[in-house]
């Protein structure tokens, strides 16, 4: 059950998008060129002369400025937008005025899908972040099946989107304190309608997880970005949460260029060309992503071998609405293999207990210092007409909630494909 807030409305997130109006395209390039000026970036685009809208657009997730890149390359054509409902916050009027489509991550939004076919019969171009969430390790994040077979229904032309640079630019997990880093972004024609009929969902998929691989480390790499600041690594301990030397999660920290974790005490210095060096002794990991990566496996060893579970006390804030933040006070969250998610509280004289299988929610939505309520983490627990905030008592634990949420709905969708049917 939601909590039931007194005479309280929701926001309703089923309603289609107005078609965007043509002078606004204009506007919204020039906003964008605006916002590009004195940033070194290229738009490229492949294999798309003489495609027309409507098609697919499907783009990658490092940063805000993501989606200026995306306006001034699909100009002067009509975009609409899905996004979540706290980028409607205090402003959906502006939203609604250009078109966006509001939903609520990780729920079953069915409306969402005729929004998308609505878009796309009257011509437009539909935009849309499979990933749903920005990228934390500037990498590819977890891409739901479901992707496939929404591709499959439109039945349009897909197009790629793949942003290079803008993770290292501002990182997700200090993306206040910007970079000068070039920007690279690519716009592939991936799948055309033809291809799209004679193919199979899971051929549709394994294409489009093919087409969204990138490592913007790699990118950094492979053409000599130096990143000379002094905070470069300032955050990243929000990512690299595990100490791979003693193992202990949740003691790293960071600041200027370096990381160290408090249990043992060892260092590690983020270089400008983007490696990682132990300032003494053996370099585990010296590429971001390969680190990121062993810490989910750790995480899918404990599911795997049933030592997984986590509760802790939250803070919580909720939104049903797009205007503020109610301030629900504490509750206890817990994430169990059996039971996913479950949010237990008490609110003006009413209990209340929120769930989520772990089938019904694919990833999890994560915040690094959430600019809207409180500079800290959170999570993100959604139903479909609410969507809870719930910030840790504990300190560096929503990066492995996050693994540990994927690694659950997977494990779970294989004993699901097993079963034998009645």
């Amino acid at each position: 059950m939601d909590v039931n807030y007194k005479n309280q409305k929701r926001y309703k997130t089923a309603r289609y998008p107005i078609r965007q109006p043509w002078y606004l395209t204009w506007l919204i390039w020039i906003l964008s060129k605006i916002v590009l000026i004195g940033k070194e970036h290229k738009v490229e685009k492949i294999g798309m002369e003489g495609l027309k809208p409507p098609y697919l657009l499907l783009s990658n997730h490092m940063s805000f400025i993501d989606f200026e890149l995306t306006a001034t390359a699909t100009h002067p054509h009509r975009v609409n937008n899905v996004v979540n409902i706290d980028g409607y916050y205090q402003r959906p009027w502006l939203m609604e005025w250009i078109g966006a489509i509001c939903t609520r991550k990780f729920t079953t939004d069915l409306h969402l899908i005729k929004s998308i076919r609505r878009v796309l019969q009257r011509g437009d171009i539909l935009c849309m972040y499979p990933e749903a969430r920005y990228s934390s390790a500037g990498t590819t994040a977890y891409l739901p099946d479901s992707l496939g077979s929404l591709v499959k229904l439109c039945k349009v032309p897909v197009v790629v989107v793949i942003h290079r640079g803008n993770y290292l630019r501002a990182p997700f997990w200090n993306f206040r304190k910007k970079r000068k880093v070039p920007m690279h972004t690519t716009l592939t024609l991936t799948l055309t309608p033809e291809q799209i009929k004679s193919m199979s969902t899971a051929e549709i998929n394994a294409v489009l997880r093919k087409a969204f691989l990138y490592d913007d480390y790699r990118y950094q790499k492979d053409n000599g970005i130096r990143i000379t600041e002094s905070f470069r690594a300032e955050g990243m301990h929000k990512i690299l949460y595990q100490c791979p030397h003693c193992k202990v999660e949740s003691t790293m920290a960071s600041g200027g260029c370096e990381l160290w974790c408090e249990s043992c005490g060892k260092r590690w210095t983020l270089e400008e060309d983007g490696t990682i060096r132990a300032n003494e002794g053996e370099t585990e990991f010296s590429h971001v992503p390969d680190w990121f990566e062993w810490e989910r496996t750790q995480v899918r060893e404990q599911i795997q071998t049933g030592t997984y579970a986590f509760t802790d006390e939250v803070d919580v804030h909720s939104m049903p609405r797009t205007w503020r933040f109610m301030p629900l006070g504490k509750a206890t969250l817990t994430h169990t293999v059996e039971d996913g998610f479950v949010l237990t509280g008490h609110y003006r004289g009413q209990d209340y207990r929120i769930q989520r299988q772990p089938l019904e929610i694919n990833s999890l939505h994560v915040e690094y210092d959430f600019p809207h309520i409180k500079p800290f983490d959170c999570v993100d627990i959604s139903t479909e007409n609410d969507s809870f905030y719930c910030f840790p008592t504990k300190q560096n634990v929503v990066t492995k909630l996050a693994f540990a949420t994927e690694e659950i709905y997977q494990l779970h969708e294989k004993k699901t494909k097993r079963a034998p049917k009645a």
